[in-house]
């Protein structure tokens, strides 16, 4: 971890994030305080039974053995018999075991056997899919340091000696050493720090790392916990300086470990889930209602009862797309595995690759994501408020002879801002002779430099924080006033301001100290800004031709989120940038509103995010968020679908349901594209398979009550289901058309049912069209040939239209598009040879089919092209209804 100095103490502008998850009551020592620090230093090793030289190696024994070891408890990843188990949740699986359950009762053997297969081959399918990405994330849990510095003593005579340690085997009490780049291995409460700055935006989502100090210094009044500079926490890392510290809290006690466990509680049905038990019940009315309607007709008009119980259940499982779960988990499934391996995106949960492809709102943070959270000079300003340059030439000289005299490893972010920008020829000339670095209690650093041609005089070149260098300038009242208001403005534009001065002493030969840095004359100002994501403009742009709208929730400072999204040329809309803590006056319904027209919140708690998450969903949005801290752990859950980085803090890659391979909006693009082709295959499956079906029920309804015999008997009924769902595999193999990718894809079960009737009314009437020609044209009744020349008739007549509506009802096709037949083209020509070749086939006469004579297919042609025009039309319409709204089942 490099070494970054805090810009909220060398600049004016110090965003913080704002409250953090409420603690456990149990947690002791001051870290649970209520803003006081809760003890002062000595007061807490008291409390620990520990002091400045350590625990005894008897004494970490004994506290190991009963706090056992420092490490966050993990979310057992679930076995593959457990993950086979769950996939049997699902609805439609469940709607296929009870129809092969029926199917048994009845003596269908055939029917139950057929469909307990595709059951199976479905749940292991999904199984070994989430089993295959848990595997994928168990090489990703690295948040935690492996060995940290403790200072131990052998017994209570042996001096003590610092050694390394594994992380592990921390214990309460124990002292440890913190450096540049560690990662704070527990909850410590520092003892000595030197120019300690602590990155937490894991825990917090502060863009900014954090000044700690070891000070009993009282924090103000309901201050954060996070916000005390004495406590450093597990999971945050050190910026810049050392410090000594003792650790309060390991293990499951933990600010981490306490933030993990919040997140335990029963998720929110996501889009998918949501979308699913909607279509199920839907199917569930129907299959209810199809068997008595069919016994009951009948037995009614027909004198026909118990014996027609067979075809009455096959009718039910025509209804059903029993290649539903196989398709579906096919579609996923390819999907996820060709996101790992082109782009390196892991799917944990395969039905979360559905609700990417039907996000339409995507809420993240700026840090990291739009900027790469590495600051770049705008420009140095003279006291006027003028671009000056000489500003930024004095600011290099104090940034480079600090870090060349105060033996620092390398520049923090802003002095390698500095360093990126200067001119080299500002640098030359100047001799340096002593530094004092930047500290953050006074918040300034300085060098001491020789100018040729000012024999026997020397410069003090000071930078920092406005407040700290204008204090310190030679300046009347008003001035320094009208200065620090100048400074302000730049602050609320979004930018970090750093203000330079200068003094000359006569040459001497002794330290400079503290105390000369006084009497100086103001300079100017350097501005900074956030340095952008090299790809986040391309990826706004493609994700907003996808339609998905992008909601920044932040802890920063609104300036600096409100320039972010200009120099991105995100619109802020009328109400511009709202921080979180007006939420707090809103009811839901306000909220809803106000969220679904506000594009940046700024200053969001993580219970902010979370109900702004939630907000959006209850507005009919499906709902991605992209986060990487513990503090985003509560809008991860509220989401549809949770998103993070493989680098985000272990508990967050754990919540998400989709783990990026780096923090890219580019990556999600690509995510939400994967997603989209998925579930747009499921979506059209779903429009063919249930309009079909249904038209093909509907027909038998109304030929069970016109004819003196079954319409099809039960054995035909499953051949043809076979052939149909067999060639509907084709959809997993599918290539979507680009306008279907354009939008996000919602399985809508109002749209799905409006759908399936539309269509399934038109299918029937071709069905009813092709009785007339079988009853009237070919044979008139009392014929012995009558009950399988109709049979035959209506099995071929049924496989061809249903390769017609393959063909024709693709989402986003156009008739004869593509040079390319397709897999979808070809399965539909198998699907009409197999209707066409089967009743004259030796196979036939088993199934009670028989050859029909030349005139039927005539007639039968005329019909399919009547029926092709119909569907043509009816889709053209669809199409315009759909025009400007998300793409619906």
């Amino acid at each position: 971890m490099s070494r970054i100095a805090s810009a909220s103490d060398q600049g004016a502008e110090a965003p913080l994030a704002g409250a953090t998850p409420t603690p456990p009551a149990e947690h002791v020592v001051g870290t649970s305080g209520s803003g006081s620090g809760a003890g002062t230093a000595l007061q807490i090793l008291r409390q620990l039974d520990s002091g400045p030289r350590g625990l005894t190696e008897a004494q970490a024994a004994d506290r190991l053995a009963d706090s056992g070891e420092n490490i966050v408890p993990a979310r057992q990843a679930a076995s593959w018999p457990q993950l086979l188990l769950r996939s049997l949740h699902d609805p439609f699986t469940a709607v296929l075991l009870c129809l092969g359950l029926v199917s048994a009762a009845v003596f269908a053997w055939s029917t139950a056997c057929v469909i307990l297969l595709l059951v199976a081959v479905s749940c292991v399918l999904r199984a070994s899919g989430e089993y295959k990405a848990d595997r994928s994330m168990a090489g990703l849990r690295e948040l935690v340091a492996t060995t940290s510095t403790v200072v131990r003593r052998a017994d209570k005579e042996v001096p003590p000696t610092a050694r390394e340690i594994p992380v592990a085997e921390l214990v309460p009490g124990d002292i440890i050493k913190l450096g540049a780049g560690d990662l704070v291995p527990a909850d410590v409460r520092l003892l000595r720090a030197s120019g300690l700055t602590v990155h937490q935006a894991a825990l917090t989502g502060e863009s900014a790392p954090v000044a700690k100090s070891a000070g009993d210094i009282p924090s103000p009044d309901g201050s954060a916990v996070f916000g005390q500079p004495q406590w450093c926490f597990q999971g945050s890392g050190v910026a810049s300086g050392s410090a000594t510290a003792v650790v309060v809290e390991t293990g499951a006690r933990t600010r981490l470990a306490a933030a993990q466990g919040t997140t335990a509680r029963q998720r929110e049905a996501s889009a998918f889930d949501r979308s699913v038990h909607g279509i199920s019940w839907i199917l569930i009315r129907f299959m209810l209602l199809t068997p008595p309607l069919v016994l009951m007709a009948n037995a009614a008009l027909r004198d026909r009862g118990l014996e027609t119980l067979p075809f009455a259940v096959a009718v039910a499982v025509g209804l059903t797309p029993e290649m539903l779960p196989v398709v579906v988990t096919n579609c996923l499934a390819r999907g996820a595995s060709r996101l790992a391996r082109i782009h390196g995106v892991i799917v944990k949960r395969l039905p979360a690759l559905h609700d990417l492809g039907a996000v339409d709102v995507l809420c993240l943070d700026k840090t990291g994501t739009l900027t790469q959270d590495r600051p770049v000079v705008a420009q140095g300003l003279d006291a006027d408020g003028q671009d000056d340059p000489g500003v930024l030439a004095w600011a290099a000289v104090n940034s480079w002879w600090t870090l060349q005299l105060a033996d620092l490893p390398e520049p923090d972010s802003l002095d390698e801002a500095i360093l990126d920008t200067a001119d080299e020829d500002a640098l030359v000339g100047h001799d340096g002779v002593a530094a004092l670095p930047f500290d953050p209690v006074r918040r300034l650093s300085t060098a001491v430099v020789r100018i040729p041609g000012l024999l026997g005089r020397h410069t003090l070149v000071v930078k920092g924080a406005v407040e700290a260098v204008l204090e310190r300038c030679v300046l009347e009242e008003d001035e320094r006033r009208r200065l620090s208001a100048l400074a302000a403005g730049a602050a609320e534009d979004g930018l970090r301001v750093l203000a330079v001065g200068t003094a000359e002493r006569p040459a001497r030969t002794r330290d400079y100290t503290l105390a000369d840095e006084r009497g100086l004359t103001f300079i100017g100002f350097v501005t900074f800004h956030d340095a952008l994501a090299p790809t986040a403009a391309a990826a706004l742009a493609a994700l907003a031709e996808r339609g998905v709208t992008i909601k920044i929730l932040t802890g920063d400072h609104p300036g600096t989120a409100a320039r972010a999204c200009r120099d991105l040329g995100i619109p802020l809309g009328p109400d511009g940038v709202l921080t979180a803590d007006r939420l707090d006056a809103l009811t839901d319904t306000e909220l809803t509103e106000l969220a679904r027209r506000t594009p940046v919140f700024a200053r969001c708690t993580p219970e902010d995010k979370a109900r702004i998450s939630a907000a959006l969903r209850t507005g009919g949005h499906t709902v991605g968020f992209l986060g990487d801290g513990v503090n985003d752990l509560p809008a991860l859950r509220a989401a549809d679908v949770g998103i993070a980085p493989r680098d985000a803090a272990d508990v967050a890659r754990e919540s998400a349901d989709v783990v990026l391979a780096e923090k890219d909006l580019t990556a999600v693009d690509h995510a939400i594209g994967a997603g989209r082709h998925s579930s747009g295959n499921v979506a059209t499956y779903l429009r063919i398979t249930l309009s079909s079906n249904v038209g093909n029920v509907i027909a038998m309804l109304a030929a069970g009550l016109l004819l003196p015999f079954l319409p099809m008997l039960p054995a035909q009924v499953l051949v043809q289901n076979l052939c149909f769902d067999t060639v509907q595999l084709a959809f997993a193999y599918d290539r979507p058309h680009p306008s279907v990718l354009r939008r996000p894809t919602v399985l809508s079960p109002r749209d799905v049912l409006r759908f399936i009737t539309g269509f399934g009314v038109l299918n029937a009437v071709a069905d009813l069209a092709t009785f007339a020609v079988l009853a009237l044209a070919l044979h008139g009744p009392g014929t012995g040939d009558d009950e399988a020349i109709f049979h035959s008739g209506w099995f071929t007549e049924n496989l061809l239209t249903q390769a017609l509506v393959m063909v024709l009802l693709r989402a986003g096709r156009r008739l004869f598009e593509g040079r390319t037949i397709g897999p979808i083209g070809w399965s539909a020509a198998a699907l009409a040879v197999v209707g066409l070749l089967l009743p004259p086939s030796p196979l036939g006469p088993a199934l009670g089919l028989t050859t029909l004579p030349l005139e039927y297919y005539l007639l039968l042609t005329a019909v399919l092209a009547l029926y092709a025009t119909g569907l043509v039309l009816a889709r053209a319409r669809y199409e315009r209804h759909l025009s400007g709204r998300p793409a619906d089942a």
